[in-house]
């Protein structure tokens, strides 16, 4: 039992990249898809108490076009550098990521940017 309860802290104390690590393992030599057991393990380091990392990358994602579909996809196609058309496949395909990987300040004005044409927004 006890060697349980140290195996379980070990987990629980993983950092992201060992969790990473970890779940190519399982894939790899066992053929185990690790995904919702790298998440539960994630959210209970996280949940534990200790210090958690802070997120330094954000991804930005259009939930839905609202009410001004027009107006999202033309700041849609000047935010990313797309064509007219992929900027109205993204709007019209929502929830999608508009940008992936941001600094969290870029993120928050690309979300405020969104939102004040219109558009539903949430970070990640």
């Amino acid at each position: 039992m006890a060697d349980l309860k140290d195996f379980a802290e070990q987990l629980v104390n993983l950092t992201v990249k060992e969790v990473n690590e970890l779940a190519d393992i399982l894939k790899e030599e066992y053929g185990i898809e690790p995904a919702a057991a790298a998440v539960a393990v994630a959210g209970g380091a996280a949940a534990g108490g200790e210090e958690a990392e802070e997120q330094t990358e954000f991804d930005v994602i259009l939930t839905a076009p609202g009410g001004s579909k027009l107006a999202v996809v033309k700041l849609v196609k000047e935010l990313t550098g797309l064509g007219l058309k992929d900027a109205k496949e993204l709007v019209d395909n929502a929830p999608k990521p508009v940008k992936e990987g941001v600094a969290k300040d870029e993120a928050e004005a690309l979300k405020k940017q969104l939102e004040e044409a219109g558009a539903e927004v949430e970070l990640k």
